[in-house]
């Protein structure tokens, strides 16, 4: 079984207008749903290449049960919370292409149920074989949240990756998971260097086994024990990004789950990542795109 965490679950809608203007009152032409937060979308892609995944995090309120009650093909281990789970609303303008996001910020988590949450974690490392911890805090959680997470997953011998950003990611970093996914934003923050690689040695110098920078349409740079690498797709991508970094998480974590070396790691993360790109639906990729790209990936190493 691979574990993702969400401890800031959202249930994502998507409204599409014909065109997006501020002051003025829209008409939607259509609406979707689907449960979100960082770790709950690497779930969904896991899910999609054939792996067995838990989703744990909390859930609270009527948005919580709508959340729980749409997670396909995913086991549900989330712990629940007396607040409500939280709601982004993405608003896609037809006429541009372009996304106007809202991201409420979560449910005020309380000290009893960031406990009950530890307990129920530390039960599901027991049948784990890998852990992705992923995306932002909710309100009420210490920042240091995810460094005690990284704690626990490697003592009890299960392979950690850590995705997410600012305080959160620097304490994380310090508890020595085994790899980040920082994109090049986060981790200029974290290191205070704007060249990736550089940067990507600074944060393994800081405690991060190995790290895996997102580039952009430049692809991934890993900086690792084993050597650094870039890997790119095979051609500029024209498409939705939407999504495309938690599908490249999900393939670092099903690779590191199987035991893949690092090029073919990376191979799988670039081709899952651009295959999303060009998926009609966000966050969504085709089984077949991705089975023709993943061959065309370009890795060097550096």
């Amino acid at each position: 079984m691979i574990l993702t965490v969400t401890l800031n679950t959202a249930l994502d809608v998507t409204y599409h207008v014909p065109r997006l203007l501020p002051h003025a009152s829209h008409r939607v032409c259509d609406v979707r749903e689907r449960p979100g937060g960082k770790g709950v979308n690497v779930a969904r892609v896991l899910a999609a290449l054939g792996h067995r995944t838990t989703v744990t995090g909390f859930a609270g309120g009527p948005t919580g049960e709508v959340l729980r009650g749409s997670l396909d093909g995913i086991q549900d281990a989330l712990v629940p919370c007396a607040g409500s789970t939280r709601r982004t609303v993405a608003v896609v303008d037809a006429t541009t292409g372009d996304t106007t996001q809202f991201n409420e910020a979560g449910p005020v988590i309380s000290a009893a149920e960031w406990a009950r949450f530890q307990d129920r974690y530390r039960e599901l490392l027991g049948t784990a074989r890998a852990v992705a911890l992923c995306g932002s805090l909710p309100p009420g959680l210490p920042v240091g949240a995810y460094a005690v997470l990284v704690r626990a997953a490697r003592a009890a011998g299960v392979p950690v990756l850590l995705d997410t950003g600012g305080e959160a990611l620097r304490r994380g970093v310090a508890a020595r998971p085994d790899l980040i996914k920082p994109n090049a934003t986060e981790l200029a923050e974290l290191t205070g260097s704007r060249e990736p690689l550089p940067a990507a040695l600074a944060a393994r110098r800081r405690g991060a086994h190995a790290v895996v920078a997102s580039l952009g349409p430049a692809g991934l740079l890993a900086a690792t024990p084993e050597g650094t690498w870039q890997a790119a797709p095979p051609q500029a991508l024209a498409g939705n990004p939407t999504g495309a970094g938690d599908s490249a998480v999900a393939g670092l974590l099903s690779a590191l789950a199987e035991g893949l070396d690092w090029p073919e790691r990376l191979a799988r993360a670039v081709a899952l990542s651009a295959a999303t790109v060009r998926a009609p639906a966000a966050g969504e990729f085709d089984p077949a795109d991705y089975a023709g790209l993943l061959p065309a990936v370009h890795i060097k190493s550096i």
